[in-house]
């Protein structure tokens, strides 16, 4: 059993893990995550409809490629602003209009 122990601590890195941090967050931010996943992955679908490489989105948007790719990992807090420029990229529509009362 020692072996087996001495073993794990050789591989183990000797830096601190942040899953914990990681997980608290996840668990905090569930909601918005969610849509965040959902909006990015439309947008991977349209993209490979189309043909489009992350650089043209980014050019179509007026932003970095580093940037899109941030945003199709999910992880990326968007706003109405880039909400826009992602539709209008895409021509793809993300934020429904309420129907006339």
């Amino acid at each position: 059993m020692d072996s087996i122990v001495r073993k794990i601590r050789a591989h183990s890195s000797a830096t601190p893990t942040r899953w914990r941090e990681e997980a608290e967050y996840r668990l905090e931010n569930k909601a918005w995550l969610r849509y965040s996943q959902m909006i990015a992955a439309r947008m991977l679908d349209k993209m490979e409809l189309l043909g489009m490489t992350q650089k043209t989105l980014a050019e179509r948007m007026g932003c970095s490629q580093q940037y899109i790719s941030k945003i199709l990992r999910g992880k990326e807090n968007l706003s109405l602003e880039t909400l826009s420029k992602i539709e209008d990229a895409l021509e793809l529509q993300l934020v429904y209009e309420p129907e006339s009362v």
